[in-house]
């Protein structure tokens, strides 16, 4: 990833922080000046993304180190650590939502103060739904599973806030405060799977799943159209790693041909893969035609 890609990434976690305190901030208000259990639910989820902001901010900055002694493949999988913590913030969030709900089942409570209520709780909604989108689209573009995570943690407060509208709308339009209690509850089930599914992708990162398949084909193609002068590559392997993807693979050469030509097959094909991957991280062992299928191995000279 450029530096660029880099400053963007850190620049949008900062601004998760005022952001998450700001929107908070709202629907607390907006939850004491009415009373109402939903409101307050999506409060509580607020909460959660203010801690969820701090998290991506320290760690996508230690993502971002470059390799070291201890790291020498880099410290992108940080990225993941910080995805599956939100993951796991969301369904909390959830579990907190049902608790708060469940208890106002038997007793609902008209709203105080209505219209002003969900007036704030609208701008709050707002400013999370444009975040949000920002968030991904960045997340996205640069490969940062913790500010893809972020984005969709922030989403599901956003379908949150549509649910708490549309049920206390309900409410105020019936004459039945139920509505409150059991929107919150049928919210909370969603971000239960909005939750779920940031855990589930985050894991297959830490477990090294491969690309996708569009994107693996793409590869391969990149492959074929720059391996003139070898006799074929196979035992293809990818990963993906927060933001950069690595891709192993096996090049035949004829046995006679110098290292150097086989070095600019190489060169060549690298450049290829970073073209549709900028930043890949990129292992291709030469073996010599009529050899076994296998890396090269190297004999290690011990210092005397």
């Amino acid at each position: 990833m450029s530096g660029q890609g880099n400053d963007t990434i850190k620049r949008l976690a900062l601004w998760g922080i005022p952001l998450s305190l700001g929107v908070m901030g709202l629907k607390m208000l907006a939850w004491w000046l009415t009373g109402s259990v939903a409101l307050l639910s999506d409060g509580l989820e607020s909460l959660v993304n203010v801690v969820a902001a701090f998290i991506a901010f320290f760690v996508i900055r230690y993502a971002q180190k470059p390799a070291d002694h201890d790291h020498p493949f880099g410290h992108h999988k940080a990225e993941y650590l910080s995805a599956v913590t939100e993951g796991v913030m969301i369904v909390v969030a959830a579990l907190m939502i049902v608790q708060e709900a469940v208890g106002h089942l038997a007793n609902p409570q008209p709203m105080q103060a209505p219209v002003l209520g969900l007036a704030i709780n609208f701008v709050a909604g707002v400013i999370n739904c444009i975040w949000a989108l920002t968030l991904i689209r960045a997340g996205k573009t640069h490969r940062s599973p913790a500010l893809t995570a972020d984005g969709q943690h922030i989403m599901s407060d956003v379908y949150t806030s549509i649910g708490v509208l549309i049920g206390l709308l309900l409410a105020l339009g019936t004459g039945h405060p139920i509505f409150d209690p059991v929107l919150a509850i049928l919210v909370a089930i969603n971000i239960l799977y909005q939750g779920w599914k940031v855990i589930s992708s985050s894991i297959d990162g830490l477990m090294d799943k491969a690309v996708l398949p569009d994107e693996e084909a793409v590869i391969k193609n990149a492959i074929a159209g720059n391996a003139e002068g070898s006799l074929g590559v196979h035992d293809l392997k990818t990963r993906r790693a927060g933001a950069v993807t690595f891709v192993d693979f096996h090049m035949v050469v004829p046995a006679a041909m110098p290292v150097r030509e086989a070095h600019r097959i190489c060169d060549r094909l690298e450049d290829a893969i970073r073209t549709i991957h900028a930043g890949a991280e990129i292992t291709i062992h030469v073996e010599p035609e009529g050899e076994k299928a296998h890396g090269i191995r190297v004999k290690v000279i011990k210092e005397t």
